[in-house]
């Protein structure tokens, strides 16, 4: 990469059974200077207590599927007394935002349904980035600092979760 450092380098999925073996080598890399920060993706809260058991260095970050239909709100609340970073990825489900709570929302606040989804994100402390390669989708998923989430809106968002994945389930994609 042509690179001094990088600021922030993750492990993608927990797989099978090397995540321990590969967390040494990024404790490693991080020690050498090579990488400044170290998380992981898709990490489970059983799978953050195994690699606690044998590491001394605890995830900046745990990159994860989070959204209104899934919410993790025990991994959120575990992350945040670890002192690791969730960070959302899909926090905008794909697309399939035509759900009425958050149309609802989107009314009462004159934003979109996605503005709605990336403030409850914000509010809620994790980092997300949603994708898009459209300028006036860029601008639109930036444009959510000019309002607030009431705790009324913050809990109707949190009670849509029905634990449904857009993506693989971690425990599931073994390789």
């Amino acid at each position: 990469m042509d690179l001094e450092y990088v600021d922030l380098y993750l492990i993608h999925w927990p797989g099978k059974d090397k995540f321990k073996e590969t967390w040494k080598a990024f404790e490693k890399l991080q020690k050498d200077g090579y990488v400044r920060a170290i998380g992981v993706s898709n990490f489970k809260i059983h799978h953050l207590e195994t690699l606690k058991e044998d590491s001394d260095t605890i995830p900046a970050v745990n990159q994860v599927e989070f959204h209104p239909l899934l919410n993790q709100q025990k991994l959120l609340q575990y992350c945040k007394n670890q002192g690791i970073q969730l960070e959302a990825w899909t926090p905008i489900m794909k697309g399939n935002l035509d759900l009425p709570q958050l149309t609802e929302l989107a009314d009462k606040h004159g934003k979109t349904p996605a503005q709605i989804v990336l403030r409850w994100d914000l509010q809620h402390g994790i980092v997300t980035i949603p994708k898009s390669v459209r300028k006036e989708r860029i601008l639109e998923n930036a444009n959510i600092f000019d309002f607030s989430l009431s705790e009324e809106d913050m809990k109707s968002i949190d009670q849509m979760n029905k634990d449904y994945r857009f993506g693989p389930d971690p425990d599931e994609l073994l390789f």
